[in-house]
């Protein structure tokens, strides 16, 4: 860095604690107020709440397109440009469609930033989408007074081979491959709760790409998928329960969480993203009545980056768990059930 003291660019941050979405009751109430196109060769639009916008060229090749960008959830700026391409890429991964090229979507403070920092978060993004298999080809930029990063990305995918998020059926298991909790550890850092290794592992996790879970998956029959990111585990649960006409039962034991999630929850490092999910989902949750109010934010902790979430037949999870172990996914683990048919209920017991 040319700079002489390090640069906290989370100290640039104004949202809501973590890079998460908008708030999502702001967001359905919108999309509700606009109208649906219907083009038939938009096979996933504005109509369902999917990872990505999917459209057919033809009947063996269909396009994916998704957009993700946020603030700084961290101080390093390589990680934050590889968090955010890596958050990004996973949009395209959780459709079941190959990504193909990006953009960056940058906004950047050129008055108080040196172009170093902007060159080191341009870099960990490169970096990661090479990882992916993938190049940067361009993008836009504006000047602004708080930095933002992330991509635009354009993947593609057989139309018979989509993995969309509200086909999930009665009987299914629900795999989640990564652990919880950054949106709480990115909280406890800024308060400076949080130590280096707390860093360290978040920072491990975040920039993990969903590559190998998705190429896993496409061996497998997979009724339906979403990454969770800002809406949280119970958000995009929630999506795929709504949009299935099921219900499903999580446990909280069986849930994977970062270390020191629940002590720097409990010292009350909740991101406003997380409480806002908490909130606005919870008309759609059964919370048993032994979980503590932690343990409930927990459980709703909006993510930067987070894993891939399947509902699978039973009789596959064995399998699908045992590849995806085998395949540098070590934390997948199953965390429930779809139980009935119904209008969306999540039942979560301790």
């Amino acid at each position: 860095m040319t700079n002489e003291q390090p640069v906290k660019l989370t100290h640039y941050s104004h949202g809501m604690g973590c890079g998460c979405k908008m708030r999502p009751q702001y967001l359905e109430k919108i999309l509700k107020s606009l109208p649906v196109p219907s083009d038939e060769r938009i096979l996933v639009g504005t109509g369902s709440s999917d990872d990505a916008a999917v459209y057919r060229i033809n009947d063996s090749q269909a396009v994916v397109q998704t957009i993700d960008f946020f603030t700084p959830i961290v101080d390093d700026p390589y990680d934050f440009g590889a968090i955010a391409a890596t958050n990004a890429i996973s949009d395209i991964y959780a459709m079941g469609a190959t990504p193909l090229f990006a953009l960056n979507v940058v906004a950047f403070p050129t008055k108080t930033l040196s172009q170093e920092i902007l060159k080191e978060i341009l870099k960990g993004a490169s970096d990661k989408a090479a990882e992916a298999g993938i190049a940067i080809v361009g993008g836009h930029s504006i000047d602004d007074n708080e930095p933002k990063f992330g991509l635009a990305v354009t993947g593609i995918v057989h139309p018979d081979k989509i993995l969309a998020n509200n086909h999930a059926l009665p009987g299914d298991v629900l795999i989640l491959t990564k652990p919880l909790g950054t949106g709480i550890l990115s909280t406890a850092l800024r308060k400076g709760f949080a130590g280096d290794d707390d860093l360290a592992e978040a920072v491990k996790w975040m920039k993990t790409l969903n590559r190998a879970a998705a190429e896993i998956a496409g061996e497998f029959e997979i009724h339906a998928c979403t990454d969770v990111t800002g809406f949280g585990l119970m958000g995009h649960l929630s999506e795929i329960t709504r949009g299935s006409g099921v219900e499903a039962e999580i446990s909280f034991t069986k849930l994977p969480f970062m270390p020191n999630v629940r002590k720097y929850a409990e010292m009350e490092a909740i991101p406003g993203g997380t409480r806002g999910n908490y909130e606005h989902y919870s008309a759609y949750i059964r919370w048993d009545e032994n979980l503590s109010q932690v343990e409930r934010y927990m459980i709703c902790d909006a993510q930067t980056s987070g894993g891939l979430l399947f509902s699978v037949p039973e009789n596959l999870a064995e399998n699908l768990l045992e590849k995806l172990h085998q395949n540098g996914c070590p934390a997948a683990c199953v965390i429930g059930k779809i139980h009935r048919k119904g209008e969306g209920v999540i039942r979560v017991s301790k």
